[in-house]
């Protein structure tokens, strides 16, 4: 994991967990158990979090202090996570979503 985010802004430097697998729009993939899920997948090359509603454009993470919308993603189904701040458990089902809404992108 060649892109990892060693020290957060607000949470500090984390300990790494664990490394889990979860989910990532159906794709199993893995990080370290209990550092942000946004983390994890910036060090997957995954930086594409969700689209906007209107014009269609990718977002991800910006403030990475879970202040924004920029970086919110369907989790175990439930729309609007701030993926930023939400810590990455094993098996979690992660998805794009679309807009700031209850619909992941398709």
């Amino acid at each position: 994991m060649a892109s990892r985010i060693a020290e957060h802004p607000i949470l500090g430097v984390q300990e790494k967990g664990k490394l889990v697998l979860f989910k990532f729009d159906g794709k199993e993939i893995e990080g370290f158990e209990g550092e942000p899920i946004a983390v994890s997948l910036k060090a997957q090359g995954l930086m594409v979090h969700r689209y906007t509603k209107k014009e269609h454009k990718p977002r991800g993470v910006f403030c990475a202090i879970g202040r924004c919308t920029d970086c919110v993603m369907i989790v175990d189904g439930v729309p609007n996570v701030r993926t930023c701040i939400t810590p990455l458990r094993e098996g979690m089902d992660v998805r794009t979503q679309y807009g700031v809404s209850d619909k992941p992108f398709e």
